[in-house]
């Protein structure tokens, strides 16, 4: 995976954009700035917009050439993100008490996203308030119509229910599926389906 992430992100153009996800920056305005953290985080685009937006950004992904890229944004940008490469499991210590924790198209085999979402959801304090947009299993119909993108392997994919299942310590004020049309980049790009939701850790 490692491999194919870095070749994704080894153009000169953003994979997916240098705009935060829209889903994000909206339910962001909402929020009072504090400590967020964003795995699988790509290029950074949503990291350095929370950052000019006050938040102290904490993010993580297997690509280095992802990594490289989001810190050149910062410094585009005059923002400072704190950003680590590698699985959660290698990476330093991270704290256990941030504010928010973000998943965006963090798309993974249900048999390591189950236990790789409930152990970064650790991280987050009580309270805390969890981000969330993912492409449904319902993209594989739009897949072919659309070609807007997501993984092609229904495990990688989403329901509410399952969502819900795999954070059960969240309270969810949103939690929906919902038809976007995505403008994220060369490789979100059409009408797509979606699973998106904001909630709170009790």
């Amino acid at each position: 995976m490692k491999e194919m992430w870095d070749a994704r992100y080894s153009a000169d153009e953003y994979a997916y954009g240098t705009a935060p996800n829209a889903w994000f920056a909206e339910q962001l305005k909402g929020l009072a700035p504090g400590t967020l953290l964003l795995p699988a985080e790509g290029e950074g685009r949503n990291a350095v917009h929370a950052a000019r937006m006050g938040w102290k950004v904490t993010a993580f992904d297997l690509s280095e050439r992802g990594r490289d890229k989001a810190l050149l944004l910062a410094a585009q940008h005059g923002v400072h993100i704190t950003y680590h490469v590698g699985q959660l499991h290698e990476l330093p210590e991270l704290s256990r008490d941030f504010d928010a924790i973000g998943f965006f198209y963090a798309h993974f085999a249900a048999n390591v996203r189950v236990p790789l979402t409930a152990t970064l959801l650790g991280h987050l304090r009580p309270g805390g308030t969890v981000l969330f947009e993912a492409f449904a299993k319902e993209q594989l119909k739009y897949q072919p119509l659309h070609n807007s993108g997501g993984p092609r392997e229904a495990d990688m994919l989403y329901t509410v229910d399952e969502l819900r299942a795999e954070m059960p310590g969240i309270a969810f004020r949103v939690l929906e599926e919902a038809e976007v049309r995505l403008d994220e980049g060369p490789f979100h790009q059409g009408l797509a389906k979606v699973v998106r939701g904001v909630g709170v850790k009790g």
